[in-house]
């Protein structure tokens, strides 16, 4: 609660009279706010994140329109492009997730947030008009710039505008409107160009018109991001500390044992979501056309099936979790989500058939342990980082995160062609495994930084100054 004491008139026998002025603490579905953040700007969080994970999702499932409708890029080299583009926006991300990061610790996280709107809608209108795959690249790399600057930022937000006690349940409500974002994008977004083509529009025009289209609607919500995200600078103190100090700072932060488990948490849990968005559907799709005797769309759209499973369950589980992780100490919820999601992607080892129903069971388990990785790492990272250089650890810690999603998708797609096709959900599987062990050394040894408890009353009298 937020307590406010008003002197009044003097009294005749020396002392003062003191009102207290007492307002709740504001709530948002449930979860305390932040002192100076209104619901509205809770809301616009909220809205944050369905629209930045609407676009990031949109562009890449996109990808092969682009290139076999617009470009006219053979099947035979379509595997290449999509890798080319996938490595150049991580590597765009890594050279700017820390710098992001030092950024809003400096001018605010409002900013960072609208830029990258901005960044996300340049790419995506000019993306239809690339008349090669080098220009292709270059505008994946803009687009990448605009992703890293809303993943920082939502992570921030998230954690600033709410109390400690009230972060877990709030990376929940990130992770289910993250969901629907995603959904949204996956089911609707990626057939507006079939829905302009069947009705007479020529194929890049229709490709054109789309992207266009997505690219202005995401500029609408940058302009809204703007006004109603909350102005109110965490740390202006940041201001006159050199940005590369801020970042050197976010690294030295892993000398925190709880901050240092946070940052190795973030490293699996983005690669997590890589190998389910990037190999789950490719392992389903190829044995179906080569052991299910199954047409293409036929075997996309069961792939689709499987995938959407897994996403399903972590956009319902996503409150879950959430709501685990104010309930237990934060690097104890770390490390469960980390043996559950080990535990599920180990078990694809047992999957014979992935168009049975064991598929569909591991896929739950899938979907389950991709959002509780997704979700606990952020409020430990919270809890144990200072205020003042909190933008900097998550720039830091999403830097991780990228750097996994290379490490883990390297070892495990080289894996995949020359071992098995759970391959890369048995190294996210392991590299989950040896999170858990260096929790469980250092679990005890977190010491959580905390918020200052709010007073609970002043004092009604006191002696009035000489």
């Amino acid at each position: 609660m937020i307590i406010v004491t008003e002197p009044l008139e003097k009294r005749p026998d020396g002392w003062q009279d003191h009102a207290m002025v007492v307002s709740p603490s504001r709530r948002l579905l449930g979860l305390r706010l932040a002192d100076g953040v209104t619901r509205g700007n809770m809301r616009a969080c909220l809205s944050m994140a369905f629209a930045s994970t609407m676009v990031i999702s949109f562009l890449p499932a996109a990808q092969p329109y682009i290139l076999s409708g617009v470009l006219g890029v053979p099947a035979y080299d379509q595997g290449k492009a999509v890798g080319l583009l996938g490595v150049a926006a991580e590597i765009a991300m890594i050279a700017s997730l820390a710098w992001y990061g030092a950024l809003a610790d400096r001018y605010g996280r409002r900013p960072i947030a609208v830029a990258g709107f901005v960044l996300c809608a340049l790419g995506t209108a000019l993306f239809p008009f690339a008349d090669s795959t080098a220009v292709l690249v270059a505008l994946r790399v803009v687009f990448a710039l605009g992703v890293a600057a809303l993943n920082g930022m939502l992570s921030t937000v998230a954690a600033d505008y709410v109390r400690d006690g009230s972060r877990g349940r709030s990376y929940g409500f990130v992770g289910l409107f993250s969901g629907l974002g995603a959904m949204v994008a996956v089911l609707a977004l990626v057939r507006l160009p079939q829905i302009l083509e069947s009705g007479g529009t020529a194929p890049v025009t229709a490709a054109r018109l789309s992207f266009l289209a997505i690219a202005a609607a995401v500029l609408a919500v940058g302009a809204l991001m703007w006004f109603t995200l909350s102005r109110t600078r965490v740390a202006p103190a940041a201001e006159r500390v050199p940005l590369a100090r801020l970042i050197a700072e976010g690294v030295a932060l892993a000398r925190d044992p709880g901050i240092a488990l946070s940052y190795a948490a973030a490293f699996v849990a983005r690669a997590d979501l890589a190998v389910v968005a990037g190999f789950m559907s490719l392992w389903v799709t190829e044995h179906a056309l080569a052991e299910g005797g199954l047409s293409g769309a036929e075997a996309l759209a069961r792939a689709g099936a499987v995938v959407g499973v897994a996403q399903t369950v972590a956009m319902l589980g996503a409150p879950l979790v959430g709501w685990l992780g104010d309930r237990m100490r934060r690097q104890d919820v770390v490390i469960l989500a980390q043996a559950l999601a080990a535990v599920a992607y180990l078990s694809t080892l047992l999957v014979a058939d992935p168009l049975g129903s064991g598929m569909m069971v591991v896929a739950v388990l899938i979907g389950l342990g991709e959002i509780a990785v997704i979700t606990t790492a952020g409020p430990l990272l919270a809890q144990q980082a200072p205020a003042a250089v909190r933008g900097s650890a998550y720039g830091v810690q999403t830097l991780c995160g990228a750097v996994g999603i290379l490490v883990v998708s390297g070892l495990g797609g080289h894996l995949y062609d020359a071992w098995r096709p759970a391959a890369p959900f048995v190294v996210a599987g392991v590299a989950g495994l040896l999170v858990v062990a260096f929790g469980l050394l250092v679990r005890r040894r977190v010491t959580p930084l905390g918020e200052p408890p709010a007073p609970r009353q002043a004092p009604a009298l006191r002696p009035a100054p000489p």
